[in-house]
């Protein structure tokens, strides 16, 4: 078997795509309050297995404030007080779009989702989401590895 090829390679080889998906996760990250984007980042990663975006995105989230606490206990928010009304809907949302093969999205996914988030805020947070699914689909094909930190 050939080598896998190399994370800076992948972008060397495709630079466009960064461009795109930054372009468009920039765009639509303007819109969303950016604590939540970090959220939806984080809880995508942990749903494709995404070790790399993990590293990455809860740092990023920590330097900007998130409370790490929250963070813990993120991959099971549903049993937590720890997010607000629309933080949850929010989440939900990302959840059933990453989750999406084989299921539909419910009817009452989108009912919650809408009671808490405007129709170009919608369309934003799911610019948002697909893509980090497409970056953890890219990290996670490549192996791409999060670099131990010393602390």
């Amino acid at each position: 078997m050939s080598p896998r090829i190399d994370r800076t390679d992948v972008f060397k080889l495709q630079p466009g795509l960064v461009t795109a998906l930054s372009s468009l996760g920039e765009a639509a990250g303007r819109v969303i309050d950016a604590p939540l984007v970090h959220l939806l980042h984080l809880r995508i990663s942990q749903l494709n297995g995404c070790a790399f975006c993990q590293h990455m995105h809860a740092a990023e989230a920590r330097h900007d404030g998130e409370q790490q606490q929250r963070l813990d206990v993120l991959a099971a928010w549903q049993e937590t007080h720890f997010f607000s009304a629309r933080e949850r809907a929010a989440l939900r949302w990302a959840e059933a779009l990453t989750l999406l093969a084989g299921q539909q999205v419910s009817d009452d996914v989108y009912s919650e989702l809408t009671a808490q988030f405007s129709q170009q805020e919608i369309v934003n947070l799911s610019a948002v989401i697909v893509t980090m699914n497409a970056w953890n689909r890219i990290a996670v094909g490549f192996q791409f590895q999060p670099q131990l930190t010393a602390g």
